[in-house]
């Protein structure tokens, strides 16, 4: 079975409600004191982490019962995944994209609910607990901006602007490779941010370019990925490929994102 646009579009608005619960569950913890420890693969995770996916795993089994989810912790701990080759469907999910920003207390982290369709990301919903603001779309039908209050805007990447590039590159990752990607073009302003906020300022327009050369999983990227292609925007590989969704490891090639041209 493959979801119509319209079924996809019905999903929207509930995971929307989803990450805003694993966002303030994520607040309840930002807000106190919290203990940080290494996972196997040396990067952070935090009770946050933990209890956003708790949260964000029981609302997706609820709303769509029998698509299987691939999110971050468990598999760390070697939990979940499904054997290969993927199946039509499944949810990619990053209950707390940007831990090393979370620990800083910088506010510049995210929560990234995608859904893979066929290979492909079809909708994505990233939050930003801090600023309160949702960017979600699907792919066909369109993209949105939600503030805190819940009213939403739609959203457009936006042309090629002729006075210069936004780019946003990695706050922790950024690499001089990426520098010379951003080269090639007349750059206005460079950006440095944590998480898939950077998909969410392309999607609507309020920046340009954003290229990442190094590790990356996808469950960092599906999302942002879906809500930037429904605003108009594009996601490829170095070698202008697409990027693959349900890899053996879940690991993404580099890519650049950027805005409707």
């Amino acid at each position: 079975m493959t979801f119509a646009l319209h079924e996809i579009s019905g999903l929207r608005s509930a995971v929307v409600g989803i990450a805003r619960q694993a966002g303030a569950t994520i607040l309840d913890i930002y807000d106190g004191a919290f203990s940080v420890r290494d996972k196997a693969d040396r990067t952070p995770v935090t009770e946050a982490d933990e209890r956003s996916e708790t949260v964000i795993v029981s609302g997706l089994k609820s709303l769509a019962p029998g698509i299987p989810i691939v999110a971050e912790e468990s598999q760390a701990r070697g939990e979940g995944g499904f054997p290969i080759p993927a199946p039509k469907r499944f949810w990619l999910v990053d209950p707390l994209d940007g831990t090393r920003e979370f620990v800083a207390r910088n506010g510049q982290f995210a929560v990234n609910i995608g859904l893979v369709q066929d290979g492909r990301p079809v909708l994505g919903v990233v939050l930003s607990p801090i600023e309160g603001i949702v960017w979600s779309g699907a792919v066909g039908i369109g993209a949105w901006r939600q503030v805190r209050d819940g009213s939403e805007t739609p959203i457009h990447a936006r042309p090629q602007p002729p006075n210069g590039l936004v780019v946003v590159t990695s706050r922790s990752h950024s690499s001089g490779a990426e520098g010379a990607v951003a080269s090639a073009y007349r750059i206005a302003e460079h950006r440095k941010l944590g998480s898939a906020a950077k998909f969410g300022l392309l999607a609507e327009g309020s920046a340009d370019l954003y290229p990442r050369m190094g590790p990356t999983c996808e469950w960092d990227t599906c999302a942002g990925e879906a809500l930037l292609v429904a605003a108009g925007g594009h996601v490829e590989r170095t070698d202008g490929r697409l990027l693959e969704y349900g890899k053996p490891g879940f690991r993404n090639p580099d890519f650049v994102a950027r805005g409707a041209w």
